[in-house]
């Protein structure tokens, strides 16, 4: 799997993360919950990115690792927001798919990584 995909779908998840926490912010007058998912969403690629510089597999694992509880935690606060009604279903089911999407390739990329440290 490459590294650039996840790392580019977890720019447009930012990307999405911030217009949408902008909008709720600004409609809504809604801090807390946009403020969490802010720095969870924004969060994801950051660490993704930071992977990239790791300092052997072991570093490597650990960033992604912290980027997949990143995911986590946003799909948390996406369905909180959804739930309580600050966002649309739409938005809510096309920002989850796209999470779930890169928590999928997050795990692969993890799974993949430990397997072939055990093979060394």
């Amino acid at each position: 799997m490459s590294e650039s995909i996840m790392l580019e779908k977890s720019k447009d998840f930012a990307v999405e993360i911030v217009r949408l926490c902008k909008e709720i912010k600004e409609t809504k007058r809604e801090s807390v919950m946009t403020n969490q998912l802010l720095r969870s969403g924004t969060s994801v690629g950051a660490n993704i990115h930071e992977s990239k510089y790791a300092h052997g597999t072991a570093d490597f694992i650990a960033k992604m690792q912290i980027a997949l509880k990143e995911c986590y935690e946003s799909e948390y606060w996406l369905e909180l927001l959804f739930r309580t009604e600050y966002m649309s279903e739409e938005k809510y089911e096309m920002l989850k798919k796209l999470c779930g999407s890169i928590r999928r390739m997050l795990v692969s990329s993890i799974n993949t990584s430990k397997t072939n440290r055990e093979k060394l």
